[in-house]
């Protein structure tokens, strides 16, 4: 589980260990949440910068030394650092397209021999409404989370043969840290467009991620799920 110490990755940490899964909580900074998390659920901490590929493959390694067999990848690190395209920094834009598309690139590519191997496996990326919409001053993000629905169709593809099936998660707006900085003006906007009149929970995210980690959702894959209370239709 990356980015498994906080918001929607604290919830679906929780949500898994619930639903029976020895949890890895991965985090790249704030040690502290990870390791409270951690102990709560009964897992382990994990810190990586999951964008670095080595970094990635250790991280992998390490987790399938002390839990076992990797079953299941969701894979929810991810950065924002918003501003209009004229503005934007290369640092701006490399940081978020790093950590966010290539970040699940590597743990994808790290955990798919063996999940081949053993002809099982399930895989959950974290995109966003974002990504399917789009967002003005937020190219960047945008980009790399079309670019994680891009990834999950063609590794479902690839990957399908063999049993592993790999599945995304598009959430819209979720009470998060992050929409705790949103003004009055633009949650009233956001509710405005949402069907369902609210904001997310990260549990709405965490009960779609068991989901489609389970044999319930044994006969779906490359399917992107939104769960953003109809705000992208």
């Amino acid at each position: 589980m990356t980015g498994g110490s906080r918001g929607i990755g604290a919830a679906i940490s929780r949500e898994l260990a619930a639903a029976g899964a020895r949890v890895a909580v991965n985090y790249r900074s704030g040690s502290e949440a990870a390791e409270s998390i951690a102990a709560e659920i009964g897992g382990i901490a994990a810190g990586a910068n999951v964008g670095d590929p080595g970094e990635a493959q250790e991280l992998v390694e390490r987790v399938e030394s002390e839990l076992g067999e990797l079953d299941i990848l969701v894979n929810n690190a991810g950065v924002t650092r918003d501003t209009l395209i004229a503005r934007m920094s290369d640092e701006d834009w490399a940081e978020v397209i790093d950590t966010n598309l290539r970040g699940t690139f590597n743990t994808c590519r790290a955990v798919s021999r063996k999940m081949l191997r053993r002809r099982s496996g399930a895989i959950v990326n974290l995109s966003s409404v974002v990504g399917v919409h789009g967002n003005p001053g937020q190219a960047n993000y945008a980009a790399s989370k079309a670019g994680i629905i891009g990834l999950t169709k063609a590794l479902a593809r690839e990957l399908g043969v063999r049993g592993v099936r790999v599945n995304a998660i598009a959430p819209g707006y979720i009470t998060t840290e992050l929409t705790d900085l949103l003004t009055e003006d633009q949650t009233g906007l956001i509710l405005g467009n949402t069907p369902l009149g609210r904001l997310g929970a990260p549990e709405d995210v965490a009960a779609a991620v068991r989901f489609l980690c389970s044999d319930e959702a044994a006969f779906i894959t490359g399917d992107v799920l939104l769960v953003d209370g109809g705000l992208g239709m």
